[in-house]
């Protein structure tokens, strides 16, 4: 029997299957999301996920330098706030002196080119770990947009270049959007994190930050009240056209790959850029089937990286960027 078409021809070297690879993953595809803790010199480790760490100021910036030499060219900011400075406004996150716009001020001036993207959500602010302020045991969705506003233009003031809200409030991208062009920061972007799920992959992260909610009979129990419910997929498309309506520059997708369905079908639906998250729990199942010898580490790092481009994002933000840029340049 004569088989006309053979899949198989063009599979035979790795010259021939570099020629028709569809995806290609490059260092500025990751974006590095980065723990910042107050002190000098100081370096913790996050137990759940090895080899990411708590940095004072100073040897953060030692880190953004070393992230740029690799080709990374984006870090999304993260803050250890003290307790004695949380509270259930949040205005920690606008103080001038603050951490986060200290830390932002310090890598631009060490490495201007960097983009930085801070988070911009209260709940490392809040003394109940929640994304909002609370008001009779609920989120109060619009004074939360008031605070993410003076947040927001708090942080664009210290130099950052793109706002990126994970809070999930109702129309806060707008908000936003014009409290940046009121104060003069018509340049400053906005990542919205348009469909981001009350997942249980963000276990290790909460553990890094301390932003878990609190128990307390008076405020709700968990993020399911503004974050998404995972069995949905076509309310993450009306989050997202919503999102972009209001002025979004780039939107987010998060978790990451159990969230590919999502990627393909907002992909295939707008043409802004899209970022994906591949978030703390799914960087800690690699390592530990990679500790336990269940599975390479270097080739399920690039696999899984790949995959989420393949899906459709333009940007990957990912625990593994320098671990990934190193392997890529090697």
């Amino acid at each position: 029997m004569i088989i006309n078409s053979r899949n198989r021809r063009l599979r035979t070297t790795p010259a021939l299957r570099a020629l028709v690879q569809e995806t290609v993953l490059t260092t500025h595809d990751f974006v590095m999301p980065i723990f910042v803790m107050e002190g000098s010199q100081k370096q913790e480790p996050i137990s759940a996920m090895p080899g990411i760490f708590r940095r004072s100021i100073d040897l953060t910036v030692q880190e953004c330098r070393e992230l740029f030499s690799l080709g990374i060219k984006g870090v999304n900011l993260y803050m250890k706030v003290s307790e004695d400075l949380k509270d259930n406004t949040g205005k920690e996150a606008w103080n001038k002196n603050g951490l986060m716009q200290n830390t932002i001020k310090a890598i631009k001036d060490a490495v201007p080119e960097m983009v930085i993207m801070p988070d911009v959500a209260l709940d490392p602010y809040s003394m109940y770990g929640h994304d909002g302020i609370i008001n009779n045991g609920k989120i109060d969705n619009d004074a939360t947009n008031e605070a993410l506003v003076k947040m927001s233009v708090s942080l664009a003031e210290a130099g950052a270049d793109i706002m990126a809200p994970s809070d999930m409030m109702d129309g806060r991208v707008a908000a936003i959007r014009q409290g940046l062009e009121e104060n003069g920061f018509t340049d400053v972007g906005i990542l919205s994190y348009a469909a981001k799920y009350a997942s249980s992959f963000y276990g290790p992260f909460r553990t890094a930050l301390d932003s878990a909610p609190k128990e307390n009979q008076d405020v709700p129990k968990d993020k399911k009240t503004y974050q998404m419910d995972f069995h949905n997929s076509r309310e993450a498309l009306d989050e997202v056209l919503k999102d972009v309506a209001e002025g979004a520059d780039i939107i987010m997708i998060k978790p990451g790959m159990p969230y590919l369905d999502i990627v393909s079908k907002v992909r295939d639906m707008i043409d802004l850029p899209i970022a994906v998250y591949n978030v703390s729990g799914e960087y800690a199942m690699l390592k530990a089937a990679a500790q336990n010898g269940w599975l390479d580490n270097d080739k399920a790092i690039i696999e899984s990286l790949t995959c989420i481009k393949r899906a459709g994002a333009d940007m990957i933000f990912t625990y593994a960027a320098k671990e990934a840029a190193i392997l890529l340049n090697n």
